[in-house]
Order: structure tokens, then sequence, then C-alpha cells
């Protein structure tokens, strides 16, 4: 049975860094050794969580905490929004250009979205069972937006299926989705292309 540390109360609650830490009067050689007690787990790069059976998805978890403004999209996204059948090896996140993704140990593809249109379509979600840990995605909208307009990363394919599953579901409007697509450059021709083909 492992033996509680009187320290262990004194650890934020949800993920925490070093500094987190030793604001919380835990010193980093305290913390390490009830991490090799296994009161303690790392989570990511700098990041931990007290061993109480945290069931969390450590990878967004680690992402929102690196990096507050990272948003789940394309791929990513349209998997999540159901329009897609593919489940992408790693999450696609995307920040603001300027902005330097940060190192993570989980499997992310970071994209670099133009500062001007990155919050059109965003919202944020809980990251799955915390409390309070929130990241952002990309409404089916604008993913599909996102689609066609880096379909040489996506795949073409992939913007055509996700618009198709989109289309037969009840209130799609595909005058909304043309509206997204006038504010973000490149991809209004070709989705009024499949737009043609599809309705």
């Amino acid at each position: 049975m492992k033996r509680q540390s009187p320290l262990l109360d004194r650890l934020p609650r949800g993920p925490f860094s070093l500094s987190d830490a030793a604001e919380h009067g835990v010193s980093h050689t305290s913390l390490y050794r009830m991490r090799s007690a296994g009161l303690v787990e790392r989570i990511g790069s700098g990041l931990y969580v007290t061993g109480t059976g945290l069931e969390a998805d450590i990878d967004l978890l680690e992402a929102s905490r690196k990096a507050p403004l990272a948003t789940i999209c394309l791929n990513s996204a349209l998997a999540r929004h159901g329009l897609i059948d593919e489940i992408p090896a790693s999450i696609d996140l995307a920040i603001p250009r300027g902005r330097t993704p940060p190192l993570l140990l989980a499997p992310v593809t970071w994209h670099l979205f133009d500062k001007a249109t990155f919050e059109i379509g965003r919202s944020t979600i809980s990251v799955e069972g915390t409390d309070e840990a929130r990241i952002g995605i990309y409404s089916p909208e604008r993913s599909i937006v996102d689609a066609f307009r880096l379909r040489s990363t996506t795949g073409y394919e992939t913007g055509i299926e996700a618009l198709r599953n989109w289309l037969k579901r009840p209130g799609s409007q595909p005058a909304r989705l043309m509206e997204i697509a006038s504010s973000v450059p490149r991809s209004k021709g070709p989705l009024r292309q499949a737009l043609e083909v599809l309705l």
C-alpha cells in the first residue's frame, strides 16, 4: 500500500507544473519523491497530476495547459463532429500564426492559422474527465471550410466526405457555409464547386 505524503493535500487539483507546486509549498525534491512513490504522475513535459485515478483525456489536457489558444481543427475536428470516419493518428491543433507551438508528449500536429480569421467558428469544450480544463474546437462548418482550404493537407476526399455527411444533417445551411468561406481565404471556389456537384 502506498504511504500517503502529508504534502499531497497541498497540491492543486487537476494538472499542475513545478512552479504551481512550489507556490503551494511543495518543493521540487518533495514532488519528485511523491512521483517516485506513485502519488504523483507526470502527464506531460513539466506537467503533473496527483495519482488519484484521474480519468481525463491526458493529451488534450496537456495541450490546453501548454497552449491555451490551442484549437482542435481539420481532421480531428471533423472526426469529433462525426463528419468523417477516419480516426486521426495525431491531434490536429491550430494556434494563431506568430505563436510558437509548445513541445508536448501528446501526439499533436500543429497548424498555424491566420490571426485575422482564427476566431471564426471557434468555441471551447471541456476536456473530458476534468471539471475546469477547456480547449478550443472549430465548428463543423469552419472545419469543412478549412478542409477545402487545406485540401493538400487533409486530402481532397476528406472535405467531400465531410460536406456530404454535413448536408444530410437537419438544419444544415449551405449559405452559412459559404459565409464562412467568404471570410477564409482560398476556400470559397473549391467549396462552391463541391456544393454544385452535391446539391
